[in-house]
């Protein structure tokens, strides 16, 4: 907690957990609560009171303010998701089509209970552990900084999931990064061959490229 705000005789609970929230971007844990001597009950008290409304399970924002938005809930309930292939290529510029669906990478360990946001619409893509932290870095939704794998990343991942993409999204995808200035084509081949998709991907973008 980076505020001194706790309950107290002379501080209001509802303030009190006002300024959690806050502090936590919009969206606390139990948790958050009960290190700023906010008890249980009193959480659901002011859920029953319509001041605090429930995300998901153990997850709360203010009932006053706008629903969380999707980036917000991604940043706070999944925070190890990092944005990939589908919605990845759309915030890189390699697509104009926005997903109706989140894709984001997690680990293979992570429990599949931990990916149901309260009704946020996500294609999963479980990683092995070794792989999963390779490319990534973070970008700007929408004013939240989520993370997300870099371009050559990315398009390694469109080749291996190949059979998962729409073909027109994939062949646009390819050409926008061959006419990207802000390609590394020497990350391009590290990323391709840990992914072990080097040969497909080399043998188009040369097409690409010098075509």
């Amino acid at each position: 907690m980076n505020f001194n705000l706790k309950v107290g005789d002379c501080v209001d609970i509802r303030t009190v957990a006002k300024k959690v929230i806050e502090n936590k971007g919009g969206i606390a844990k139990s948790a958050d609560f009960v290190a700023a001597g906010i008890r249980a009950v009193d959480v659901v008290n002011m859920c029953n009171a319509g001041y605090l409304d429930r995300v998901r399970h153990g997850y709360y924002q203010m009932a006053e303010k706008d629903e969380a938005t999707e980036e917000q809930m991604l940043a706070t309930l999944l925070p190890m998701g990092v944005v990939c292939v589908e919605s990845a290529l759309f915030h890189h510029g390699y697509s104009d089509f926005a997903p109706r669906k989140w894709s984001v990478a997690v680990p293979r360990t992570v429990s599949r209970t931990r990916l149901d946001l309260g009704g946020l619409p996500l294609q999963t893509y479980f990683v092995q552990q070794d792989l999963y932290e390779l490319g990534i870095t973070s970008g700007d939704f929408h004013g939240v900084t989520l993370p997300v794998y870099d371009r050559e990343r990315t398009i390694c991942d469109c080749f291996k999931y190949r059979s998962r993409l729409d073909t027109e999204l994939f062949s646009k995808a390819l050409k926008a990064y061959a006419n990207d200035p802000q390609k590394n084509l020497n990350n391009l081949s590290i990323y391709a061959k840990k992914l072990r998709v080097y040969k497909k991907v080399i043998e188009l973008m040369e097409v690409l490229l010098n075509g």
